[in-house]
């Protein structure tokens, strides 16, 4: 009679210098897609889902992470079946694609990888360096390769752990300043403004709600590899990782758009920017 096996995992992460076994935490991995989730993106929801509402926009945004949840959730599984067919961790996009799609399949997938992430670095790099140039008083391409420098090194150099505790700690400082300017906003939250929906709006804004919830290609695997192959703790740590960000999200959205008075929501100035209007009017924001 055959017997069938449950593997807890695939493989083991070994230290090669210790050769100690090196495992990947759940709230590690959950940190890790929620911040890489969480990204410019966000800034540009209100802009673009102003028209359609609060309402509207959320909805929106709830199809979009349901989308990227379950690409995610293919992924991983495509990842931990090429982990198991090579016997081995560390299965990148193009060992996927190949297995899957073939050569022209590899060429593609490379081609549109490289151009999403380097376009992704460039308005990082540059978007950070200018918040430096502020902050400090120092020529732009000073900040530019400080910041291109200390996070370059970080993540050359850093081991896992260094890594992980490192991008935890940013996530708290997200959610902790998150926090505050919704404190801060709330108070002059115009709750009639929540309740416009505008369906026929919506479509426009799917574009730059999609892209703000994009992590499966160069974090799922990441997941796979750390997690060993355990597609329980995959699962959850993608589903968990991506609920975080739709919360912020919401409330994000919420905050600016509620700070926005009905009367002018058509206005010229409202249109182009409800963040920047909410900046104008609250100091502390």
């Amino acid at each position: 009679e055959e017997e069938i096996s449950q593997f807890e995992r695939l493989f083991s992460n070994l230290n090669q210098a210790s050769l100690k076994r090196e495992p990947g935490s759940l709230s590690s991995a959950v940190f890790l897609v929620a911040g890489t989730t969480v990204g410019a993106g966000i800034l540009a929801i209100p802009a673009v889902t102003q028209e359609a509402g609060f309402l509207a926009a959320a909805v929106t945004c709830v199809f979009c992470w349901l989308f990227m949840v379950i690409t995610g959730l293919l992924i991983a599984e495509v990842n931990v079946k090429t982990m198991f067919e090579l016997g081995s961790g560390g299965v990148s996009l193009v060992s996927m694609t190949m297995r899957t799609l073939g050569k022209t399949g590899v060429q593609v997938a490379c081609i549109s990888y490289i151009f999403i992430h380097y376009a992704l670095l460039v308005a990082y790099v540059a978007r950070s360096s200018d918040i430096l140039s502020h902050l400090f008083g120092s020529p732009q391409w000073e900040t530019a390769s400080l910041f291109t420098l200390l996070f370059g090194s970080l993540c050359f150099f850093g081991s896992q752990q260094v890594i992980g505790a490192v991008n935890g700690v940013l996530v708290v400082g997200i959610i902790a300043s998150f926090a505050a300017l919704v404190v801060f906003s709330t108070g002059d939250l115009h709750w009639d403004a929540l309740l416009k929906a505008n369906f026929q709006a919506s479509p426009s804004s799917i574009p730059i709600i999609a892209l703000s919830f994009v992590y499966q290609q160069n974090v799922v695997p990441v997941l796979c590899t750390n997690l060993e192959g355990d597609l329980s703790k995959i699962r959850t740590s993608i589903v968990v990782g991506t609920a975080i960000p739709l919360v912020l999200f919401l409330v994000w959205n919420a905050v600016i758009l509620g700070s926005i008075p009905a009367s002018e929501m058509g206005s010229n100035t409202a249109s182009s920017d409800p963040l920047q209007l909410l900046r104008s009017t609250n100091e502390v924001v």
